[in-house]
């Protein structure tokens, strides 16, 4: 069973750093597409950045330039480091993986807050 774990959320001022981890468990398989969404209180889930397997990654228009996504040494282990913080970046963030066209997984979530 595939498990997915974030961590390294938590409350920062405005103009900080964050930098969240997301480790998978129980694949043997190096997943295709791992990522970062977020969802903030009444809004919808949007995404924050995705990076393939070779490397390739995608941003949200909203952090590109702030945010910057990796992909661990360990297989099937993420990061997503943050920098400049506003506080429109207030969401609980979670991690998805994607394996093959039909397979994915998500975490439980880490709430980030931004203080003002």
């Amino acid at each position: 069973q595939v498990q997915l774990l974030e961590s390294g959320g938590g409350l920062v001022q405005a103009g900080g750093s964050l930098r969240l981890s997301c480790a998978a468990s129980g694949s043997i398989f190096s997943f295709d597409v791992m990522g970062w969404y977020r969802q903030a209180p009444g809004k919808q889930r949007e995404l924050v950045a995705t990076i393939t397997r070779g490397g390739s990654s995608n941003y949200a228009d909203s952090v590109k330039g702030r945010f910057a996504i990796s992909r661990g040494g360990a297989k099937n282990t993420v990061y997503l480091q943050m920098n400049s913080l506003k506080p429109e970046d207030t969401a609980v963030y979670r991690c998805k993986a994607v394996l093959g066209l039909s397979s994915e997984y998500w975490g439980q979530g880490t709430q980030v807050t931004v203080s003002s």
